[in-house]
């Protein structure tokens, strides 16, 4: 498989191109993700023309709108800087990234909580980076996270889920961009899609199943619309324990009773706590190969990854 290209803040990959002429290198970027991505990186803050080393800069005002200045000779560059980075996310439209990779907390690049200053000095953390705006902004599709983030085991997961899921549709796009590779691809990502949302589930099948006589980009553009936002709701335990037994059902002919009890007891283990996701999902994965269903086969949500990013083995 060719690397997906993911957008990326600079100093994550060990560049100096902090305020302090130092970098923030992630040894999970670089060494496990880059397996897979093709890194694109970007620091607006040098790219602008501030320099290395420079003086620091923060948000001040308005956490909705807030202002981005210097910290000790108090210069705006606000308007600068946005003009600056809209031309920057403009220019990687050619780049097709399938993801982006954000220093967390940065005034320019951090997507959440960012430290927003008041008249009186006083810190709030609810402010968006002036780039992270404009690239959210400009890509509301694209899987976005901050490198903080990924030390999460669920929000690890969720992030790289989605930013195979997005590269699975384009390539779908490219190699058969018909109604019946549309429908393909919703039968393929059936339970993926209940783990996170029954209900947009349903909804994506009713996009499926109403497209006759409509325009074809049309109808696309409504379903990754609302994949997207399927895939950012979270995949609980409950969603998870749901799916689970509708794959047991497939094999209520061919267990026996000890089999159906062991694997109802590892369900049970794993709905508790004592099991990660993998545990259930690899006894289910061996009755599939075992028992030859297709169907199941082809179903996301049993390896929605490359198996060496380990996705389903921290998720309780």
């Amino acid at each position: 498989m060719d690397k997906i290209r993911i957008g990326i803040s600079s100093c994550l990959l060990g560049r100096k191109v902090r305020y302090d002429g130092q970098h923030k290198r992630d040894s999970y970027i670089v060494g496990t993700l880059s397996n897979w991505f093709e890194f694109v990186p970007v620091c607006p803050e040098l790219e602008f023309g501030l320099g290395v080393p420079r003086e620091t800069i923060r948000l001040e005002g308005d956490p909705e709108r807030p202002r981005l200045v210097k910290s000790q000779s108090g210069e705006d560059l606000t308007e600068g800087m946005e003009r600056f980075c809209r031309g920057r996310v403009a220019e990687l439209e050619r780049e097709n990234l399938g993801g982006y990779i954000l220093k967390r907390g940065s005034p320019s690049c951090g997507m959440e909580r960012v430290k927003v200053y008041s008249a009186k000095g006083m810190p709030s953390n609810k402010g968006r980076g002036i780039y992270a705006s404009a690239l959210m902004e400009r890509f509301p599709l694209i899987p976005v996270e901050e490198e903080g983030r990924l030390n999460d085991a669920a929000l690890r997961e969720a992030f790289i889920e989605q930013v195979f899921t997005l590269h699975r549709w384009r390539r779908m796009l490219a190699e058969k961009c018909t109604r019946g590779g549309l429908v393909k691809f919703h039968e393929q990502h059936k339970y993926l899609l209940m783990a996170h949302s029954p209900k947009h589930y349903r909804a994506l099948g009713r996009v499926v199943a109403d497209m006759k006589g409509k325009d074809l980009a049309a109808v696309q553009a409504a379903y990754l619309e609302e994949l997207v936002a399927a895939l950012r709701l979270r995949a609980t335990v409950a969603k998870h324990v749901n799916v689970l037994q509708h794959l047991c059902g497939y094999f209520k002919r061919q267990l026996d009773g000890d089999e159906k009890a062991e694997l109802q007891e590892t369900i049970a283990d794993y709905r508790a706590g004592h099991f990660p996701l993998i545990v259930p999902i690899t006894i289910l994965n061996h009755y599939i190969r075992k028992y030859d269903e297709p169907y199941l086969k082809d179903q996301v949500y049993l390896k929605p990854g490359p198996t060496e990013l380990r996705l389903r083995n921290q998720v309780y």
